[in-house]
């Protein structure tokens, strides 16, 4: 059964629907921009470093090495100290070297005496030459005779001093002064002297300073050859090219130094040339056989514009940042960006010093959109907190 209301009902159920209606939830008003922090570019005077892998060596490494045969009776230090040039290492029997120096003195000596003998028939000879006493040819013979015995004599010298020379290598002595390694010998054995086969007995490389060996592409190789002939950057060849060091554990880069060497051409199988740094080690931290980080000094100083790395974007293919335009409007900036000093990116084109660029909020804006903007400020990495801001 259907129920129709009559005109005048009709009406006044349609008012109370639309009464109805205006009280209802009323649209959320429209959300305020997204507040975010400005900062115009940090602008600092800045020096390119370039960064390197190398590894640290001794300046002078040795390997003590027997030089006369004989069995070791003591050795006289404490592995792994630090020992002087001079300082007594090792010490080999002395006492057939000691018995053969005698032989070879009692051989110089009787030398000596048949070199006096030689002289004086010569003097002899040479006085009654002219008496017609004794014939030319004597006095040639007894001549001859003195000259033999001079080479002789300066035969016997020599193995008297080949001799001396086999009791002082008897006792083996630092060559140089540095931290000495371990006995590879201990006393009561057999070594071998001689050039060829020689025992090693152990090893000694000095501590301060250091050499660090790295390797560059022939891209770095050419980059720093162009800015040697343009005057930009000098050759290390010719001046002290300053490099800074990190071990693995280090933070920043405590260590300075200096190129000391440029290989003179580039290895052929792997298209790098060998360079050599020179670092100071009072504190014997640079211990030769670490890696090591390095960085050489390239372009600069010059002036830069640097915003943080966090404040980059991509869009598609190109690099942006956000900068404030008019009406506090986000605005999509393409920018280039150079190298990374420490959490800021220098922006080699695309900036000015007067732009304001959004440093912090820009994951919740988008190109066009109005933003609330409060002033921040770029604080200079600790690696450049020494360098003054530029004007």
């Amino acid at each position: 059964m259907r129920c129709t209301l009559p005109p005048g009902r009709k009406l006044a159920a349609f008012s109370v629907l639309l009464l109805l209606a205006g009280c209802g939830p009323k649209a959320p008003p429209a959300p305020p921009p997204p507040a975010v922090t400005v900062s115009a570019p940090l602008q600092l005077a800045i020096t390119d470093w370039d960064e390197f892998t190398g590894r640290i060596t001794a300046v002078d490494s040795v390997e003590v090495r027997a030089r006369v045969d004989g069995y070791i009776e003591s050795a006289g230090f404490v592995e792994g100290a630090m020992v002087k040039a001079g300082d007594m290492l090792f010490v080999i029997d002395q006492r057939p070297y000691v018995a053969e120096l005698t032989r070879a003195r009692a051989e110089a000596a009787a030398a000596a005496a048949r070199l006096t003998l030689a002289r004086n028939d010569e003097e002899r000879a040479a006085a009654l030459v002219d008496r017609k006493l004794v014939s030319a040819q004597e006095l040639d013979n007894r001549r001859q005779r003195r000259l033999e015995a001079e080479a002789e004599q300066a035969a016997a010298r020599a193995r008297e001093r080949a001799a001396e020379l086999d009791v002082e290598y008897c006792t083996v002595r630092a060559p140089i002064a540095g931290r000495i390694g371990r006995r590879l010998v201990t006393a009561g054995n057999l070594v071998s002297g001689g050039e060829r086969e020689s025992t090693l007995l152990t090893t000694i490389v000095s501590r301060d300073p250091v050499h660090v060996y790295f390797t560059g592409d022939e891209q770095v190789y050419l980059r720093y050859l162009r800015a040697a002939h343009d005057g930009t950057r000098p050759s290390p060849r010719d001046v002290r090219v300053p490099a800074r060091l990190q071990l693995a554990d280090e933070t920043g880069w405590p260590h300075a130094g200096y190129i000391d060497f440029v290989d003179n051409q580039l290895d052929k199988p792997t298209g790098t040339i060998l360079a050599r740094a020179l670092f100071a080690n009072p504190d014997d931290t640079l211990v030769p056989g670490l890696f090591a980080r390095l960085q050489v000094r390239g372009a600069g100083p010059y002036p830069a514009l640097l915003v943080p790395d966090s404040a980059i974007g991509i869009d598609q293919a190109r690099r942006i940042v956000y900068v404030l335009g008019e009406g506090n409007a986000a605005v999509a900036r393409g920018v280039t960006p150079g190298r990374l000093v420490g959490a800021l990116r220098v922006i080699t084109a695309g900036l000015t010093a007067t732009d304001r660029v959004v440093i912090n909020g820009q994951a919740r804006i988008r190109a066009g959109m109005a933003v609330t903007p409060t002033e921040g400020s770029i604080e200079a990495p600790p690696e450049l907190a020494g360098i003054d801001k530029l004007d």
